[in-house]
């Protein structure tokens, strides 16, 4: 089994590479294999709502070429996902939002039933905001989402005190060791014939008479 680490920050060692990095550690030493993915520091476009993803039948985005297909090439190769961010103005970093948009509408039906979860790193505030922004696309595209011990964040301005905040890093590690154990879960499950629900066919209403 395997977990990607996806850093959506424009650094590449900064911050949340420093948390993801606390959760990357249980994973392994719970015999789970993790990779980084980082988004980059390129401008990352946002969803211009074309829906040419679904028209196309592929489950990709139709702009491609950049980091948002790049990662969606490799989804197919993992069996979970952590999400970490920046907290920007009490939300995810703007490429981090394009980036998930894009992924998330082209790409979730790939991503259903996955466990999937989202840390964040702020020097203060916003930690929850945001944290809550991430999660919805887990909620909305089927996905378990493991839980730790409190809100997955970190804080600290640099690397080295980011690794000051033991509290943390303690909880990324558990969100790690609770990741490792819900993967376990659902190979078991499926060794002994229970599959995920099948998806149903989305009712969509609104609330125009």
């Amino acid at each position: 089994m395997k977990v990607l680490l996806v850093n959506g920050s424009p650094h590449e060692k900064g911050c949340t590479y420093t948390a993801l990095a606390e959760v990357g550690k249980a994973l392994d030493a719970a015999g789970i294999a993790t990779d980084v993915f980082w988004i980059g520091n390129k401008p990352v476009a946002g969803c211009i709502g074309c829906g040419g993803c679904r028209r196309s039948g592929q489950d990709r985005c139709v702009f491609g070429g950049d980091t948002v297909t790049a990662f969606i090439d490799r989804i197919d190769d993992y069996d979970g996902f952590v999400f970490g961010s920046p907290v920007h103005y009490a939300s995810a970093g703007g490429a981090m939002t394009c980036f998930m948009d894009r992924v998330f509408y082209s790409a979730g039906s790939r991503l259903r039933s996955k466990p999937g979860a989202a840390v964040v790193s702020a020097r203060r505030g916003g930690t929850t905001a945001a944290l809550d922004q991430l999660q919805k696309y887990f909620y909305i595209t089927g996905m378990p989402i493991p839980t730790s011990q409190y809100w997955p964040m970190v804080h600290g301005n640099t690397p080295d005190e980011v690794r000051q905040d033991l509290e943390g890093l303690q909880t990324m590690r558990l969100l790690g060791e609770n990741m490792a154990w819900l993967l376990k879960c659902i190979e078991a499950g499926k060794k002994a014939g229970i599959q995920p629900p099948e998806k149903q066919q989305k009712i969509n209403t609104n609330f125009v008479r």
